[in-house]
């Protein structure tokens, strides 16, 4: 299949072959969910704690008689029912929440996704991106001009002038070939690759 090619100006130029199983993949919404799910699961750090009935800061002393006050019976200040109690099942800091995804699975993911930004005009490919000195301001401009707002930039190499320079766009994120994920790839609303990146894309992942 062919996805279109633009130049400097953000025009379409001409046209650059790319292979049918990576950006002509049916769209599979079961297996896209389950990547996007998988990989946020496994960025997790699982650090939270939470204190259960022996943890938290309490007396054992009866909070007020068995009977004849009218309330309800209460043993200790500790009761989950209570406000500062303890958790009844507490999160623990060792806690996994890391799943088990297969290679082919990813990839087929990836595969379905870049398909469906193809097919939604989402993606487009340039030849090279670069800017003569690390300058937000510069680099801004050449996005304004190719016509983005909100972009994904994938590169084969990553030049240290546009790192630098795309590091204070806050709609603008740049990324290599290997670093690229799922998740930033239904996020933004357009996806720019390098010629160069779609060949890595179509060797990594055809």
């Amino acid at each position: 299949m062919e996805l279109k090619l633009i130049n400097q100006h953000g025009q379409d130029s001409s046209c650059v072959d790319a292979s049918d199983s990576l950006f002509g993949r049916d769209y599979n919404e079961a297996l896209v969910h389950q990547v996007l799910v998988a990989y946020q699961a496994n960025a997790r750090s699982g650090d939270r704690a939470q204190k259960d009935r022996q943890d938290v800061r309490h007396t054992t002393k009866k909070p007020w008689r068995q009977k004849g006050t009218g309330r309800a019976r209460a043993g200790m200040s500790s009761s989950p029912i209570w406000r500062g109690g303890g958790r009844v099942f507490p999160s623990s800091p060792d806690e996994n929440f890391s799943q088990k995804l297969n290679r082919k699975m990813y990839r087929a993911g990836m595969a379905a996704i870049l398909s469906q930004l193809v097919r939604q005009d989402r993606l487009a490919v340039v030849e090279s991106l670069s800017i003569d000195a690390p300058k937000t301001r510069l680099f801004a401009a050449r996005i304004k001009e190719l016509g983005y707002e909100s972009v994904l930039i994938i590169t084969d190499s990553l030049d240290e002038n546009v790192f630098l320079a795309a590091r204070n766009l806050p709609n603008v994120l740049v990324l290599e070939v290997h670093q690229a994920d799922p998740v930033s790839l239904v996020h933004f609303p357009k996806v720019l690759l390098t010629k160069g990146a779609l060949a890595k894309f179509e060797e990594i992942l055809g």
